[in-house]
């Protein structure tokens, strides 16, 4: 898996050129990416949410749209609109922003529901149905989407259907001081996102996709998500656990952790680091619990130590 990790490494090092102190949550991102998975990154204004989607998108060589949310936003602005030619009297498609190989959703949650309900085919389907007529989305196709958790006016929540459907939702926290003062001298001349170059092709991307799909997950580590999941759906403080879909790509997510580490098998510390940030938005907690201040994440944490860690794993992970 030595190639999975140089591709990893050569997009941590161009991203961190921008988005600094932050690895962990880039490697997080990348794991979205080598699984095919969307991810939501949700965090409070200026953390740079939209300038680490943007990072990304120019460390890849795949065709990159920005779509901007707001309330007034059609469907169509979104997926495209079919229009008639006068030349040649046909109907002619024009698509959308979202025909593209890497999209950023800012501000999602300013869209109506409707609008947002446009999304919900493109990102499980990797296709987009307009007037009847099927288009399919190139791949990849990656969905980096951005909101804000504590502004609420003018805003629309996500359905958990859509939410659903993000791998993970991502938090990226503010600087250490330090980190702070490092960002403030980067950026002395110009905005170090002016030099960020493509390191990676959009070929490369898919090759470390399929490398990914070849790691080894030993059955006591199938077993072991399965339990984290399906603990979510019986714990006293959740009103709605977590689906088998959640299942899927933390068993996917597993797999490219390992090999962007070097490894072709699976640990179960490799589901423990992505398990809080894979399950977590997929789950609803008990009204009275939410009372109480209970967080989706501690739950998840608990689950973690309270469901046993299968042992007797090998050094190759059998």
């Amino acid at each position: 898996m030595t190639s999975v990790q140089g591709f990893a490494n050569r997009v941590l090092a161009s991203v961190e050129q921008v988005i600094l102190g932050k690895r962990p949550v880039i490697e997080k991102l990348l794991v979205a990416f080598l699984c095919d998975g969307h991810v939501l990154i949700e965090d409070v204004p200026g953390v740079g949410k939209t300038m680490l989607a943007r990072a990304l998108a120019a460390s890849m060589d795949c065709t990159f749209r920005r779509i901007q949310f707001t309330p007034d936003m059609l469907p169509s602005d979104v997926t495209g609109v079919s229009i008639f030619n006068l030349k040649t009297q046909e109907f002619e498609f024009r698509a959308g922003p979202i025909m593209a190989e890497l999209v950023l959703a800012d501000e999602i949650n300013r869209a109506p529901p409707k609008t947002q309900a446009a999304l919900l085919e493109a990102m499980e389907e990797r296709q987009v149905t307009v007037e009847g007529k099927t288009h399919p989305l190139p791949r990849p196709f990656l969905v980096l989407a951005t909101q804000n958790p504590i502004e609420y006016e003018g805003t629309f929540p996500l359905p958990e259907a859509q939410l659903d459907r993000f791998m993970m939702r991502v938090r990226i926290g503010y600087p250490t001081k330090d980190e702070e003062v490092r960002i403030l001298e980067s950026q002395r001349d110009h905005h170090p996102i002016e030099d960020v170059r493509a390191v990676v092709s959009r070929e490369a991307l898919l090759e470390a996709q399929a490398q990914v799909r070849q790691v080894y997950v030993d059955e006591r580590v199938k077993e072991y998500i399965v339990d984290l999941v399906r603990y979510t759906r019986h714990h006293p403080a959740v009103y709605l656990g977590a689906s088998p879909r959640g299942s899927l790509f933390l068993y996917k997510g597993a797999r490219a952790w390992a090999a962007m580490h070097g490894r072709d098998y699976v640990l179960p510390d490799d589901v423990k680091m992505l398990a809080p940030d894979v399950l977590a938005h997929r789950i609803i907690i008990q009204p009275e619990a939410r009372v109480q201040g209970v967080r989706q994440e501690e739950v998840i944490q608990e689950i973690l130590d309270t469901v046993p860690v299968p042992g007797g794993l090998g050094e190759d992970g059998r």
